[in-house]
């Protein structure tokens, strides 16, 4: 092989050895691009969501009973407080309940117009579970009046007019829309446990008015 041979030959050797240099390279740059765009693509999987705690609903309970017997409870007012606040009208049957209530402490106190309840109220703490059987005892009031009597006016009179307070000494509130020609009256509107204080005046026939009498004192078992 001749000098000349033997240049071309080592020119094409190096040709193909370039070629194949270039060409790693190239692999190497594909190669390297379908890593970053793996890496790219990684970067980017995953699960997208919020990272706030959901709370779960908050447990609600019940309070409930009865008030005996049916003929002072049924339509009794029974009314919550304490955490929560609110009225019940109780059955028929005087049966009661609060539902939808929070853990927490509360009373419950019934009423009802010529009653008296015992207890007259009751606590009760509400915790991870319903409260019933919070019953009460209803007892019809006695009812009770004050008679009243006085002395006669040594004048010319039509009647008397008579007054009563809460407070001794007065004032006073008038309870008879027109005068009384005799000389006694029963007020039968007191309530259980209250102090009164009465005086009377008396009226002629113009409508003119004396000044108040002597007071009186009543007090109501």
């Amino acid at each position: 092989m001749d000098v000349n041979s033997r240049r071309k030959t080592n020119r094409s050797e190096l040709a193909t050895i370039s070629h194949f240099f270039n060409l790693g390279k190239t692999l190497a740059l594909v190669l390297f691009g379908m890593l970053l765009a793996a890496g790219l693509t990684g970067g980017c999987s995953g699960t997208v969501g919020s990272t706030q705690a959901t709370n779960p609903p908050q447990q609600t309970y019940k309070i409930s009973g009865t008030i005996t017997p049916a003929a002072g409870g049924s339509g009794a007012t029974v009314t919550l407080s304490g955490a929560s606040t609110g009225t019940q009208t109780a059955d028929s049957s005087g049966n009661y309940a609060f539902a939808g209530l929070a853990p927490g402490n509360y009373a419950i106190t019934p009423s009802e117009a010529g009653f008296n309840f015992s207890p007259t109220s009751q606590s009760v703490t509400l915790s991870n579970a319903d409260v019933t059987g919070v019953n009460f005892t209803a007892t019809a009031q006695q009812a009770h009046s004050a008679t009243l009597n006085w002395v006669a006016s040594t004048s010319v009179v039509t009647g008397y007019y008579v007054y009563r307070g809460t407070v001794d000494g007065g004032p006073y509130t008038l309870l008879t829309s027109s005068p009384v020609a005799g000389l006694t009256y029963a007020d039968t509107t007191v309530q259980s446990g209250q102090t009164y204080y009465y005086v009377t005046t008396s009226v002629d026939s113009s409508g003119n008015q004396s000044g108040f009498s002597n007071q009186v004192q009543a007090t109501i078992p």
